[in-house]
């Protein structure tokens, strides 16, 4: 029972997926969850509140009050009450109210009053999820720590074909767990993360750069802060940073700031470090102190190898703790992040291959294989970056094994 004594406020929309609530309901309970149930008026149409109270063990909540006795349903206090307030289905509609405040029935306004971490499971037809007012309203939450379940793609009610139905409810359980499971285990540990890209400068408007966007970084710390890791994260210029309180984010621009921050933070003692940034192995010999005017002419630049972090940290380690790299790699990927694995003294490797949809940079799942010093390996399916993080941590964990801290 990996959610004895977790409290899951769990919130239902107007949504043909509302009667996967019922089961997702019965999997959050079987595990050992307390689960109070918020549904809106629409949603009532899709799924009776007898079947949710049955279910949940607990009333069903829709209004502010009730009309014949008066009764408050205080969406302060179940906000307090909660450890995850888990929205499922979450409707266009309502992510959209959520991204912009409006609060306007019980499930909003306890969203706004929520002081745990907050999950959302969206389902909508395919083109309302594609719209870019819902994908802009996704990266508002997304950005203000708000979980996002991906909507999974297949036939919908509407009879097209494509992405939007709302997540099966054993992934979804699956990625509760992940987030409310092993609290504390890493309590005690520092952890040092790199995370984002990074900018060489050509002239004073232009740089080097990629398409790093910070996600997977940002989870890993998240998982090791949820665990009870004192997290630091040193990060390039991403789009996305960690949400989970009390992170530590020192922002960095180009390789050379990185490779300073990161052996800095390093040197004061850490048991875990993952190198996750997507550090320039290249920069301009000579960058000009003025815009470079386009003549016609071809140009020119010399460019000279940055400095090596995880050949640094791995020449100077430490005998106890645990660092961890990442090697995204186009071809020959097992035998290069292999070669990296040694080369740069590591216990652990995480490769992405470029080949594999749905991994890498700027999306929001990931597909990796864990490698480690002594052999053994792990393959990680497509899952959304946290649960990918989870995955890497619980390996983490796994080498840190009953070695003391530094």
């Amino acid at each position: 029972m990996q959610l004895k004594g977790k409290h899951i406020l769990l919130g239902i929309t107007g949504s043909i997926a509302a009667y996967k609530a019922a089961l997702l309901t019965r999997l959050l309970v079987k595990e050992g969850a307390e689960v109070k149930v918020i549904m809106t008026s629409s949603a009532r149409q899709f799924i009776t509140p007898l079947t949710m109270a049955t279910l949940s063990r607990n009333p069903i909540l829709v209004e502010f009050f009730d009309p014949e006795n008066g009764q408050w349903n205080s969406h302060v206090s179940l906000g307090l009450w909660a450890d995850l307030y888990l929205i499922a289905p979450a409707s266009a509609n309502t992510i959209s109210k959520m991204a912009y405040g409006i609060a306007d029935n019980l499930l909003l306004t306890t969203y706004l009053s929520a002081r745990c971490p907050v999950m959302v499971a969206p389902a909508m037809d395919l083109d309302m999820y594609a719209h870019p007012a819902t994908q802009q309203s996704m990266k508002v939450l997304r950005e203000r720590g708000v979980r996002i379940v991906e909507a999974a793609s297949g036939e919908l009610a509407s009879g097209l074909d494509g992405k939007g139905r709302m997540e099966e409810p054993e992934k979804i359980a699956a990625e509760v767990m992940s987030l409310l499971r092993k609290p504390g285990t890493l309590t005690g540990r520092r952890a040092l993360v790199t995370s984002g890209p990074t900018r060489e400068a050509i002239d004073p408007v232009r740089f080097i750069s990629n398409h790093s966007s910070g996600k997977m970084a940002s989870a890993i710390a998240d998982e090791l802060a949820r665990r009870g890791a004192a997290v630091t994260v040193v990060s390039g210029p991403a789009s996305v940073y960690p949400s989970c309180p009390g992170v530590e984010v020192r922002k960095v621009i180009s390789a050379g700031e990185m490779y300073e921050a990161t052996v800095e933070e390093y040197g004061k003692g850490c048991d875990i470090t993952v190198l996750c940034a997507a550090v320039a192995d290249f920069t301009p010999a000579c960058p000009s102190g003025t815009k470079i005017k386009k003549d016609g002419n071809r140009m020119t630049m010399e460019l000279v190898p940055t400095k090596d972090i995880a050949a640094a940290i791995g020449a100077h380690r430490r005998r106890e703790g645990v660092i961890a790299g990442f090697a995204l790699e186009t071809d020959h990927a097992r035998e290069n992040a292999l070669s990296k694995l040694s080369r740069k003294n590591m216990d652990m490797i995480v490769l992405n291959s470029m080949q594999d949809p749905g991994a890498g940079f700027g999306v929001d799942t990931n597909k990796v294989t864990i490698f480690r010093r002594d052999g053994s390996f792990q393959d990680v399916p497509l899952e959304s970056k946290p649960e990918v993080a989870s995955a890497i941590v619980d390996n983490i964990e796994q080498l840190l094994g009953g070695s003391e801290g530094c």
